[in-house]
């Protein structure tokens, strides 16, 4: 089971920056390696900013989580979903908004 790091969350991943029912993806800093809520929560809590995972890896690395399952996703596998293709949990659309963030 993979660590999930961030300012209070639940047992899916949600923390106190978004916590709504579909909240639950974790997404892993670059830099660190480490999953976490949001990069909110990150940047609050390391001493870096989170840095996006490159283009080049976007396809081969494992740097989304689901929080419900704890299923590894690659960035394209998450992008092309809607919900969990482990668990069929729903993902938030909105995050779509922050994906330059997490992804280059």
């Amino acid at each position: 089971m993979a660590n999930i790091f961030g300012l209070t969350i639940d047992n899916n991943s949600r923390c106190i920056h978004y916590d709504s029912l579909v909240d639950v993806i974790a997404n892993k800093c670059y830099f660190c390696r480490k999953y976490y809520a949001c990069f909110h929560c990150h940047d609050e809590l390391e001493e870096h900013r989170f840095m996006p995972w490159p283009n080049s890896d976007v396809s081969k690395a494992k740097v989304v989580l689901c929080g419900v399952c704890q299923n590894e996703m690659t960035a394209k596998e998450y992008k092309e979903q809607t919900e969990c293709l482990n668990c069929g949990h729903l993902f938030n659309p909105n995050c779509s908004r922050h994906a330059s963030i997490y992804f280059n």
